[in-house]
């Protein structure tokens, strides 16, 4: 039973994602509308720096802040 039921579950899903895939509607990006003012296109470097080297640097400083004030405190407790 367990088995006919996975089975009419998958296929309701499928069924569902099948009819929204076909009943939307595309986005158009290519047409412009009024207004529109894109902004000029990221270099791959611009893109790198943005996207990985920020996240990494901040990372790297809350994550010392951190480890920095978790010390300060060791340290408080000791003396």
């Amino acid at each position: 039973m367990d088995k006919k039921n996975a089975l009419r579950a998958g296929a309701v899903a499928t069924g569902t994602t099948l009819m929204m895939l076909l009943m939307s509607s595309p986005a158009l990006a290519l047409t412009r509308d009024d207004g529109d003012d894109p902004a000029p296109k990221l270099s791959v470097a611009e893109t790198l720096g943005l996207y990985v080297v920020a996240p990494i640097v901040l990372f790297l400083v809350i994550a010392g802040l951190v480890m920095v004030g978790d010390k300060s405190r060791k340290q408080q407790k000791q003396g």
